[in-house]
């Protein structure tokens, strides 16, 4: 029986060969890695990962898709965790000794920027992220500043990860057809990410990205005088969208006003 896709779990499947082929070569999964795929559908990622790996796990919501993966999969092939990845604990996935952990996934929209935020906090335990999402979410993730696109999404992303847009789906290469194109985007965990407190950072770059059409100084007034942007190397008369990410830590990292 052909599964019908649900609008409430956000589901387009993937279907074409050729796009599938350039996920896959653009992962490069290899024997020995433990890999995790978040929301495998109706698995035809997970079926060639699997010609690459022995073994892989994938967190699944949709309780009819899990039901289908468990008579299609063996458990010697793949883990399948039941249940929201929203609320999934990654660490628990068990990693061989000097390894990380790999994820990749078709997410979908309705929740890709809540989902990039829980898997943040596990970054320092991953290798890498393949992502397909809303192309416009990842021109955001990877927007520089001074362009339209920068914004709170781009900076506390780009605080943790290198991240680069690798190429564009179609929406003819799912069924059904989202509304808008797709991009698959990599990201590597920084090595070393710049000291700051997280939740400090958070607040800051959601107060000045709060009006984004006034000047930074004026966004920030509650939070900063003008002598402390300065010290943080922003000029205070630009606009937030044109303050690199580095600055937004500098910030941060000074006392309130």
């Amino acid at each position: 029986m052909k599964h019908i896709a649900r609008k409430r779990f956000g589901q387009n499947f993937l279907t074409d060969d050729h796009v599938l082929h350039q996920i896959i070569s653009a992962i490069a999964p290899a024997a020995g890695q433990t890999m995790v795929e978040i929301g495998p559908g109706l698995a035809a990622m997970t079926e060639r990962l699997l010609q690459h790996l022995p073994h892989m796990h994938v967190v699944e919501l949709d309780r009819d898709l899990v039901t289908r993966l468990e008579k299609r999969f063996a458990p010697s092939q793949l883990t399948i965790h039941s249940g929201d990845a929203l609320k999934f604990d990654f660490a628990s996935i068990p990693v061989a000794a000097g390894h990380k952990l790999r994820v990749v996934g078709n997410l979908p929209y309705n929740i890709s920027s809540p989902l990039l935020f829980h898997l943040a906090q596990y970054c320092d335990q991953i290798e890498d992220q393949h992502f397909m999402l809303q192309k416009e979410v990842v021109e955001r993730m990877v927007a520089e500043p001074g362009t339209k696109a920068y914004g709170r999404l781009s900076v506390m992303l780009q605080w943790r990860y290198y991240m680069e847009l690798l190429f564009i789906v179609p929406p003819t290469a799912f069924d059904p057809p989202p509304a808008v194109d797709s991009a698959i985007v990599r990201m590597i965990p920084r090595p070393a990410r710049l000291a700051v407190d997280e939740r400090r950072l958070e607040a800051v770059v959601t107060q000045a990205f709060s009006q984004r059409r006034k000047v930074i100084r004026n966004c920030l007034a509650p939070m900063f005088s003008e002598a402390q942007l300065i010290a943080a190397g922003i000029d205070p008369g630009a606009r937030p969208e044109a303050v690199a990410m580095e600055h937004y830590v500098a910030l941060a990292n000074l006392p309130h006003a």
